[in-house]
């Protein structure tokens, strides 16, 4: 069981690593005011650099995210409330990052940002770039956030098994101690034997007085 919430916690804190590279180009489109072109065109020309990136870049993410998607399924295999309660929410958060990026991010990215306009920095920029460079902006805020999700479910559901492990605990020592003060108080009860050498001499007597 911990191995597989370390996975999903290393996986999850990996994919946010590399959603926050892009704040390089995400913090000049979305978090300053008012967006000049300039600040377009810098952003712009960063996901043209990650559109021509070595391709291996992307399998080692997709392999990334498989191994992370897998090992909160098998979690899952368990059918425990726990696991139930948090990893279900922890794997429909992960997947709505997994969708969002695959059906929009990087269909923006391909299609828009491979090969830009010859430009300067000032030159105003073409609407469908200005509009796909606030959209990326956002998906890349709320996949962010989503992620940020499953960090706390897992730490949730860290808290919540830790809790029962304490509270079994408490019950095991209660009941020792209770079993123990049972056995003292039946070894001070005295015993009573009724022996043959003792009963008989008693009926004797009684039978001679009558």
């Amino acid at each position: 069981m911990g191995v597989r919430s370390a996975v999903v916690v290393c996986v999850t804190s990996f994919l946010l690593g590399a959603l926050f590279t892009h704040w390089i180009a995400d913090s000049l489109t979305l978090w300053k005011s008012p967006v000049t072109d300039q600040h377009l065109w810098t952003a712009a020309s960063y996901y043209s650099i990650l559109a021509k990136g070595p391709s291996q870049i992307f399998y080692v993410l997709a392999a990334v995210v498989l191994a992370g998607g897998a090992t909160i399924l098998w979690s899952l295999n368990d059918l425990r409330a726990g696991n139930i309660m948090f990893d279900g929410g922890s794997i429909f958060l992960f997947g709505t990052t997994i969708v969002m990026y695959i059906n929009s991010v990087l269909p923006s990215i391909f299609s828009l940002f491979s090969s830009l306009p010859t430009h300067q920095m000032n030159d105003p920029i073409p609407r469908a770039l200005r509009t796909a460079t606030l959209d990326l902006a956002s998906n890349n805020l709320i996949c962010s956030v989503a992620l940020t999700g499953v960090l706390a479910l897992q730490a949730g559901r860290f808290w919540a098994e830790s809790g029962e492990e304490d509270e079994d605990e408490d019950f095991v020592v209660v009941e020792a101690e209770e079993s123990q003060k049972g056995r003292k108080s039946r070894g001070k009860t005295p015993e009573i034997s009724l022996r043959d050498d003792k009963v008989k001499p008693l009926l004797q007597r009684r039978v001679q007085a009558s």
